[in-house]
């Protein structure tokens, strides 16, 4: 329902996308639950799709209308869409109480002052508005009555996780919550706190996944969450369906019941269930954490690259010397970085192209007036000032690291890599590096890099890394440390198969033919190393491929 002189970015800029009736109907009779003296609250109620959904259930189990002011319960902060509202409810003979307020302004049961009951059910879709719109005092608010719920949300939460927590407030104990949450719930790392919670909050949780988009206008894919009772829960119960209209469909007993992981994503929620055993099986036969080939870890944190990080005409003007000033650096981002391997010729090209490859690293004790002119000016455009080279002394030598074996692309649209550094040069913090341990394969720095392009790898990689704005992919150490890699024997007994093509598939990387190398590496690791039949293999890449889709925003996915 779309009210006079709305718009499609009206409606996009408060989070409002209507609810299919389809899914308002049912969510409505999970909550009244056959009770007819069940009180419903929807918290952004909007035009009352849901209310209206309500009433006509507690009607059809003889509630008379004239005493649904009493059970039927709406907020919203929108005056003329309460207005609307009220007379969408009064043509179907129907009434609510609706309240006109912020409902992050509104007490609790529990709180003097409360203006609402306790009831036996919330029901609703919360706006989704993303934390750079979410600001100000109306965070402030959100965030606090978080808390008030024992939840403590990052400054990245959108708007929705705040108030799904403050309207579980005004919950009976063993109340029903029936909600359309965006499918970021399962992935996303600020949405860890409200996981967490409805595990330990409710006795049955029971989500209910789809495979279309269920919203015009709308980009995201949503969830259903249906949950009761209290006390905390060990299992889900999970259904996947193709749209609304299967809801119907939904029979009791045909349910997939799943132990969401103690901490961390969900993102393998998403997967159907085959596709999700599978991937235990394999991962947990056959692959190993890349922890065990060498922790991943921070680059150089400069304070400011801009300075620091210099280019060859730099270094010349002021006559900074390698080995004395500075030293050999992959330039920052990781554009550059588009083979199995950054070599020193790759340097060296980069170097004479302009690019940024040397870090300011001077000895201590350095009295050289080459250096100390460079120094001024750092001093005369406020370097110092900068955080980190206020906090260190001295603030002009950055802790530069150590080179490590491979480079790790933690910011990745497409997937992260590895990359072996034989160039031996250092790196900032635009990337990861990753140190071998002294057991590790001799093969592994150059074998990593290759056989990391296979379907079980990339689908580890959307499971555990966490999805931003625009579909880009990021890894934080810990999570890139998860990133399942074969095991050692599988490495070396794939390597060999395919070394002898590496330069060929090399080649094909750098002509951005990247999913013709997963399907031969898969071929290798997956078929001809450890059995995998070619079906299981093709469910593993269409996983993989079906995650990357819902995270750069397509309903479908190229290769």
């Amino acid at each position: 329902m779309i009210l006079p002189d709305d718009s499609r970015q009206l409606r996009k800029e408060r989070g409002a996308f209507f609810t299919p009736q389809a899914i308002a109907n049912y969510l409505a009779d999970w909550a009244v639950a056959g009770e007819p003296d069940a009180k419903i609250l929807d918290p952004t109620c909007g035009e009352a799709v849901f209310l209206l959904a309500a009433g006509k259930r507690l009607k059809a189990l003889g509630r008379d209308a004239g005493e649904l002011d009493e059970q039927l319960f709406g907020v919203d902060l929108h005056e003329s869409s309460l207005d609307f509202a009220q007379g969408l409810l009064e043509n179907a003979g129907l009434d609510a109480r609706l309240i006109s307020s912020d409902f992050f302004e509104l007490n609790t049961p529990n709180q003097l002052g409360s203006r609402l009951p306790y009831v036996d059910a919330v029901i609703g879709n919360p706006p989704f508005v993303r934390y750079q719109m979410h600001s100000g005092d109306a965070r402030i608010r959100s965030r606090e009555a978080a808390l008030r719920q024992g939840v403590r949300l990052s400054g990245l939460a959108s708007s929705w996780a705040a108030l799904l927590l403050h309207s579980c407030g005004f919950l009976k104990p063993k109340g029903r919550l029936a909600m359309v949450l965006p499918a970021e719930l399962l992935t996303v790392g600020y949405a860890e706190p409200v996981r967490q919670w409805l595990k330990s909050r409710f006795e049955q949780v029971h989500l209910v996944l789809f495979d279309r988009l269920q919203f015009d206008d709308a980009t995201e894919k949503v969830v259903l969450v249906l949950a009761k009772g209290e006390g905390g829960c060990d299992a889900f119960s999970l259904y996947y369906l193709d749209d609304a209209d299967d809801l119907a469909k939904i029979r009791p007993m045909e349910n997939l019941s799943v132990t969401p992981a103690a901490s961390g994503k969900w993102t393998d929620l998403l997967l159907p269930n085959r596709q999700r055993q599978l991937f235990k099986q394999a991962t947990s036969q056959h692959f190993s954490s890349l922890s065990t080939y060498g922790t991943p870890e921070l680059g150089t944190v400069t304070g400011s690259n801009a300075y620091f990080v210099l280019d060859e005409a730099t270094r010349l003007k002021y006559g900074l010397v390698e080995s004395e000033h500075v030293r050999k650096v992959c330039p920052p981002g990781t554009k550059h970085l588009k083979g199995l391997s950054f070599t020193l010729g790759q340097w060296s090209a980069l170097r004479d192209a302009g690019e940024k490859v040397w870090l300011l690293h001077p000895t201590t004790n350095d009295p050289s007036k080459e250096l100390e002119r460079y120094l001024r000016l750092g001093v005369s455009i406020g370097v110092p000032d900068a955080y980190k080279c206020s906090v260190r002394t001295p603030w002009w030598r950055p802790p530069a690291v150590s080179p490590p074996d491979l480079f790790f692309t933690y910011m990745s649209h497409r997937y992260p890599r590895l990359i072996a550094n034989t160039a031996r040069t250092t790196f900032v913090n635009s990337m990861h590096g990753v140190r071998l341990v002294p057991n590790a394969p001799n093969v592994a720095r150059q074998a990593l890099p290759l056989l990391a392009f296979n379907s079980v790898t990339m689908l580890g990689a959307e499971i555990f890394g966490r999805s931003y704005g625009g579909g880009v992919l990021k890894m934080e150490p810990r999570e890139a440390g998860l990133l399942p890699v074969p095991h050692y024997s599988a490495l070396e007994e794939s390597w060999a198969i395919l070394a002898r093509d590496r330069q060929g598939l090399n080649s094909q990387l750098l002509q951005g033919r990247w999913t013709n190398v997963v399907k031969l590496v898969d071929e290798a690791l997956l078929v001809k190393t450890l059995n995998l039949s070619r079906g299981e293999v093709t469910d593993l890449h269409d996983a993989a491929r079906s995650l990357r889709a819902k995270r750069i925003g397509r309903e479908t996915a190229r290769n």
